[in-house]
């Protein structure tokens, strides 16, 4: 869940580096497979161009209405991959995923992770796309790369004159270079290039597996064609229904717990934590390197590291437990002045590449959260609300100033993606994670009850993401997506 950057808290990706391959296994009742072969695939597929030719992947690109009110209007094209299906005798159909965001590559996570899901790609051709306004489906660019380098060294300001003139600049730069789309990449018209997709490869219901902000989608998807949906799970659970400031308080709290457990785990695990031999300790050399940066910002590879930045890499470290020992690198050598890791793990939360470029995952993430919701919190609304939270978060509060962002936004937004109810929709499996930062746990039950048809399915863990983190979690919807057995309802890993 990306909520820095951009100075906006919402969701953001998925940190799939930590997923291990899948086992099948059990569940519980059974779905019949009915609806799950696929018919006639309408795509031109491709090798595709960044893949080498023996990897298998193919490439596409299918052509929607910019417009949904003018279907027969302008055309934009949505970029998609596939891996096929390993067996193609048990060949199940598609699984198409979206990885998070908003603003995710799924082209090219899918690229990077379909290890992860090999167990499913024996029988499913893997598929992904990067939604539009995302990179390669007319991607949404609202600043050149060098601007972008200055615009994320600037802190966020108690201000409000101050910020409010940092994110209108960001906005400006929307308007100025992407105003044609911006008014058409929302998470509705997002579902409904799914359901397009769904059609063009041939399968009368879409089966579906979406992590993060892909739950949001996959929600709206299930709202909008409850009788397309097939077998779709939702993995990290996001509340459509929450407000903006809700939504940064309520994440720079979960930020918060991760990054306690963090300190704990390296003073009580390790035999010799360099933060400092206890968690108060510990916390208190973080909240002093933030403070020497906020004062003097340092520097790495010839470029500046302010706090925010330093922030920006810790909340990506604390995405999964497996990048803590990192993160405990990163702030030592901080201390010495070394900000080499910190900045890598900022750029990789920023999506700023090796090269110096970006992807397009923070403009992107800003037209897609305003086009979702007519919530136009004040600047003043939300510095207010970091200075009430920074007794409890220190670290985490600033964030909350990003809540903010969408009041200068120059497109209007609507409230249609917050309203879910899959009615007459197959089963949908929810999953959440306790200890999940970037989308708290009670999102998940929250979710399950406004979709109506859902089975939740809980993980006790730490962690963005339970798909790839636990045996018992990948067996039941491994079960579920290739046998159609669905979990008991209320089940706990």
């Amino acid at each position: 869940m990306s909520f820095r950057i951009w100075r906006v808290a919402l969701v953001g990706l998925l940190g799939l580096g930590a997923m291990a391959p899948a086992a099948t296994g059990c569940g519980g009742s059974a779905l019949s497979p009915t609806g799950h072969a696929s018919g006639q695939d309408n795509l031109s597929w491709r090798p595709c161009e960044e893949t080498a030719s023996s990897s298998g992947f193919e490439c596409a690109m299918l052509q929607v209405p910019l417009d949904y009110a003018k279907p027969q209007g302008r055309k934009i094209g949505i970029a998609m991959i596939r891996l096929p299906a390993a067996d193609k005798a048990t060949r199940l159909g598609s699984l198409v995923f979206n990885f998070g965001g908003p603003g995710g590559s799924g082209v090219s996570t899918l690229m990077n992770a379909a290890g992860a899901f090999s167990t499913l790609g024996r029988r499913y051709d893997l598929v992904s796309f990067d939604p539009r306004g995302v990179d390669r489906s007319s991607g949404v660019r609202c600043l050149s790369d060098q601007e972008m380098d200055r615009y994320i060294t600037r802190e966020p300001s108690a201000n409000t004159p101050t910020e409010t003139q940092l994110i209108t600049e960001f906005a400006q730069g929307c308007r100025r270079n992407a105003g044609w789309i911006l008014p058409y990449v929302g998470t509705v018209n997002a579902a409904r290039d799914m359901d397009a997709m769904r059609a063009a490869l041939g399968e009368p219901r879409l089966n579906y597996l979406g992590f993060s902000y892909g739950t949001h989608l996959g929600a709206v998807y299930a709202t909008l064609y409850p009788g397309h949906v097939g077998r779709m799970v939702l993995d990290s659970a996001v509340d459509p229904s929450v407000g903006m400031l809700d939504v940064a308080k309520t994440q720079a709290l979960g930020f918060q717990k991760a990054y306690e457990d963090y300190l704990a785990d390296c003073t009580k695990t390790r035999t010799s934590c360099p933060l400092g031999a206890d968690k108060a300790t510990a916390e208190g050399t973080v909240i002093k390197l933030l403070d020497s940066l906020r004062q003097t910002p340092g520097k790495a590879d010839n470029r500046v590291v302010t706090a925010d930045i330093a922030r920006a890499g810790i909340t990506q470290a604390l995405y999964s437990r497996l990048t803590w020992p990192l993160l405990t690198d990163a702030i030592e050598s901080g201390r010495k002045g070394d900000l080499r890791g910190l900045l890598a793990m900022s750029d990789q939360y920023a999506g700023r590449r090796p090269d110096g470029t970006y992807s397009t995952l923070q403009f992107s993430l800003a037209a897609i959260v305003c086009a979702d919701t007519t919530d136009r919190p004040s600047v003043s609304q939300a510095e207010d609300l970091a200075r009430r939270l920074d007794r409890q978060t220190p670290v985490f509060a600033p964030t909350a100033i990003s809540a903010g962002s969408c009041s200068v936004w120059p497109v209007p937004g609507d409230d249609a993606a917050r309203r879910v109810n899959a009615t007459g929709s197959a089963p949908i499996v929810v999953v959440g994670t306790t200890n999940d930062p970037a989308t708290p746990y009670q999102w998940a039950p929250r979710l399950a009850d406004q979709l109506r048809t859902a089975v939740l399915l809980t993980l006790n863990g730490e962690g963005h993401g339970a798909y790839g983190q636990s045996a018992c979690i990948d067996t039941k919807v491994n079960a579920y997506l290739l046998d159609g057995r669905v979990p008991a309802k209320g089940q706990r890993c």
